[in-house]
């Protein structure tokens, strides 16, 4: 386990190709933020990659880094650990927003199974 720590989150690589994300408490995420995000992915993890996010904290996004979120070719799956309603229902409205590419996405109540689904679906990518 490495934990990164960038101004607006924390970072844990937990295999080459998988990370997770936690997003600190009432960070509005914007695109500079985002294109660090981004960076800060590819010049740590294996692509294809898989991520956890762990919505531990309440945070939310402007418009354009909407837009903007997980639009790297190299993420093969997302895995959501939303904890209460509210954070599962602003994953799925962010999930429904069209992007290229199309989000593989799954929300969970709990980040045992969230990170179980994800390392099947790393480890079914490289069969």
């Amino acid at each position: 386990m490495d934990l990164h720590e960038l101004s607006f989150s924390r970072i844990i690589i937990l295999r080459e190709d998988i990370a997770e994300v936690m997003i600190n408490d009432g960070v509005v995420m914007d695109v500079e933020m985002v294109d660090q995000y981004h960076d800060f992915l590819l010049s740590h993890l294996r692509a294809p990659f898989s991520l956890l996010v762990n919505k531990v904290n309440s945070y939310t996004y402007d418009f354009p880094a909407q837009q903007k979120l997980a639009t790297l070719k190299e993420i093969n799956a997302m895995a959501v650990v939303a904890y209460n309603r509210v954070s599962k229902i602003s994953t799925q409205a962010l999930a429904s927003f069209p992007r290229d590419p199309e989000w593989k996405l799954e929300i969970f109540p709990n980040r045992d199974e969230a990170l179980a689904w994800l390392i099947s679906e790393q480890d079914a990518f490289h069969e």
